[in-house]
């Protein structure tokens, strides 16, 4: 919409723009021929204009749910170095400006999360070779829920 539609303006082009109160800027000689925001009420763009924005992937497709897989592990990183409890990137943690000094601190505490995650790796692999070793089957995670919904409504399971 034009800005005398929306009501943003006063135009004399546009009698009902004409209502607000003076308060609102008004336009003392509007053109012969207004502008096209003036006179159109849609827009269209061509795909070409929004070729960098767009989704390398429709959405529903295999593809695109293989290419926002790799969110998780990324979120997951970000939420580690700024966890306060482990590493924390909040305001005010390096005094140090400009891009190329903040990449490089920040490189540190990637580097110590890698770290960390490479230790757990480690001990969980070097777990999993000794129950193997002593004829246990690998450990696997506990179950969170200690109760379904059917035991908690009282019916048999």
């Amino acid at each position: 919409m034009g800005p005398a539609v929306m009501g943003k303006i006063r135009c004399p082009l546009r009698p009902a723009s004409m209502t607000p109160g003076r308060n609102r800027p008004e336009i003392l000689t509007p053109p012969a021929s207004p502008p096209a925001c003036c006179t159109q009420l849609t827009l269209t763009v061509p795909p070409q204009a929004a070729a960098k924005t767009r989704q390398t992937h429709d959405y529903p497709s295999p593809a695109h749910r293989r290419s926002h897989a790799r969110r998780t592990g990324s979120e997951r990183t970000f939420s580690a170095i700024k966890d306060p409890a482990a590493t924390s990137i909040a305001r005010g943690w390096c005094r140090l400006t400009g891009v190329t000094k903040l990449t490089l601190w920040l490189a540190c505490p990637l580097t110590v999360r890698n770290q960390r995650i490479l230790a757990a790796w480690d001990a969980r692999q070097a777990d999993t070779a000794r129950r193997a070793a002593a004829g246990l089957p690998p450990k696997t995670r506990k179950r969170r829920r200690r109760q379904t919904p059917a035991t908690l409504a009282g019916l048999p399971p």
